[in-house]
C-alpha cells in the first residue's frame, strides 16, 4: 500500500474540514455582529421615540389640565408611555457610554415631568423654555452618540 496517497488524502480532508470550520466561524461572528448592531439600533430608536412620545403626552396633559388633575394626567402620561421599559432595555443592553447618554435624556424628561405636573415654572415662562432646551440638547447629544456608535459598529 502506498502511504503517500493515504497521507495526501488525509491531509486534504483535514485542510478541507479545517477551512470549512474557519469559514463557518467567520460567518457566525459576522452574523452575530449584525444581529447585535440591529438590536442596539432598535433599542436606541425605541428609547428616543418613547421619550419623545412621553414628552408630547405630558405636555398635552399639562396644557389641558389644572391642579391635581394636571399632575395626575402628567404622571399617567409618563407611566403609560413605556419610558421606564425603554430605559431599562437601554441600561441593560447598550454599552455604558450609550447608557449614560440615554440616561441623561431620561433625567431631563423626568425634570420636565415634574415641571409639567406642578405647573412650576409656568409653561410659557423663560425657565420652562430653558428646561425644554436642556432636554432638546440632551436628545441631540444622544442622536449624535447613537450615530457614532452605529457607524463604529458598522466599520468593524
Amino acid at each position: 500500500m502506498d502511504w503517500t496517497t493515504l497521507a495526501a488524502t488525509a491531509l486534504g480532508a483535514f485542510i478541507g474540514v479545517g477551512s470549512t470550520l474557519v469559514a463557518d466561524r467567520v460567518r457566525w461572528r459576522r452574523d452575530q455582529a449584525d444581529r447585535t448592531r440591529q438590536e442596539r439600533r432598535r433599542i436606541y430608536v425605541t428609547a428616543l421615540t418613547t421619550y419623545r412620545l412621553a414628552y408630547e403626552d405630558m405636555r398635552e396633559a399639562a396644557v389641558t389640565g389644572d391642579g391635581r388633575e394636571r399632575a395626575a394626567a402628567v404622571r399617567q402620561a409618563f407611566r403609560s408611555s413605556g419610558c421606564d421599559e425603554a430605559r431599562e432595555s437601554a441600561l441593560l443592553c447598550a454599552p455604558q457610554e450609550m447608557a449614560d447618554v440615554l440616561e441623561a435624556v431620561y433625567a431631563t424628561l423626568r425634570d420636565l415631568q415634574t415641571a409639567f405636573a406642578t405647573g412650576d415654572p409656568p409653561l410659557d415662562s423663560a425657565a420652562m423654555q430653558e428646561r425644554r432646551l436642556k432636554h432638546a440638547e440632551a436628545v441631540w447629544a444622544a442622536r449624535a452618540a447613537i450615530r457614532e456608535d452605529v457607524e463604529k459598529a458598522e466599520s468593524r
